[in-house]
């Protein structure tokens, strides 16, 4: 399987600890968000899992621990946008962050680091000028270091609707005019710009809208094939292979403005306090109530024939 830690909170930022001990006891539980006291369990070892992938704003907490996961595939999305504290306020600034991305990109390869622009939000104080040079300046500074980024503009979810009510998407005519000026950018130093959940809207002006996380970007990076289950996409609009995430809601220290997975930031910094990192679970520890399925997830990959003669 592919170990997913990114889709509800930051690991490699906040719980980086937590998650080495995890792969070092060989097992990881993750409590249901829907059923409290349901609980799936996932091995972790190289007889089930392909490949970790990985969702951060900030990665250097984590940069020490690669060490200890180096005998693993990784697939890195790495968030650098260019926003101040007015709607990322614990981001730190992106200028570490690259340095971050370059040093994970020289330990695996171009392939396995992606760079995310995204949400793209425009206001008075983030123009479309103001997303050009900030674009224009960031792809310059990753060029080699990744083939791929991937933009988007906001999704206006109820959390996000309730947390940044000011969050809007530009008009129609200007997200084109935007995103068209972004794909030529970004091919202009090497990358393909994908985007993510906006189906096939920006197909006609260059964009690739095939996903950002499926079986092909696993596959390219690590330079081997996946035969995998079929799964429904968490959204219509989303191509993208998501298997079950180890991480939980209410869980991110960086209290975006547009995060979708926070409640509040009252609610984190309660979890947060329940952050156990030697607890199989990231928030608290297992109950006398609660039931744990062993999940039957096993490993993808399938052997590569490099030529006719290849056994």
């Amino acid at each position: 399987m592919i170990l997913q830690t990114g889709q509800r909170t930051d690991i490699p930022a906040f719980y980086g600890q937590w998650l080495i001990n995890r792969i070092n006891e060989g097992f990881v539980d993750v409590r249901n968000s829907y059923n409290p006291n349901l609980i799936t369990r996932y091995m972790i070892n190289h007889k089930t899992v392909d490949g970790i992938a990985f969702c951060t704003k900030n990665p250097l907490p984590f940069i020490q621990y690669l060490p200890q996961i180096a005998e693993y595939r990784q697939y890195w999305h790495m968030t650098i946008t260019p926003y101040g504290t007015d709607i990322e306020p614990y981001v730190p600034a992106y200028e570490h962050i690259i340095e971050g991305f370059k040093f994970i990109s020289n330990n695996l390869n171009p392939q396995s680091v992606v760079w995310r622009y995204d949400p793209i939000i425009v206001n008075h104080n983030y123009s479309v000028d103001f997303h050009y040079e900030s674009f224009y300046k960031f792809a310059k500074s990753l060029s080699g270091y990744t083939d791929t980024v991937v933009a988007s503009y906001l999704d206006i979810y109820d959390k996000v609707l309730r947390n940044f009510p000011e969050g809007k998407r530009p008009p129609k005519d200007v997200q084109i005019r935007l995103m068209k000026n972004l794909v030529d950018i970004a091919n202009q130093f090497g990358m393909t710009l994908k985007t993510c959940g906006e189906g096939d809207t920006f197909k006609s002006i260059g964009a690739d809208t095939s996903g950002c996380l499926t079986i092909d970007c696993y596959e390219r990076a690590w330079n081997i094939k996946l035969k995998v289950p079929k799964k429904r996409p968490a959204r219509p609009e989303c191509n993208c292979y998501l298997h079950g995430d180890i991480g939980a809601y209410d869980t991110c220290s960086h209290f975006c403005r547009y995060c979708y997975a926070n409640t509040n930031q009252h609610a984190v910094r309660i979890n947060r306090n329940n952050h156990d990192p030697q607890s199989s679970l990231l928030i608290g520890h297992i109950n006398p109530n609660d039931t744990i399925k062993i999940s039957s997830a096993s490993k993808y990959n399938i052997p590569i024939q490099n030529s006719l003669f290849d056994p």
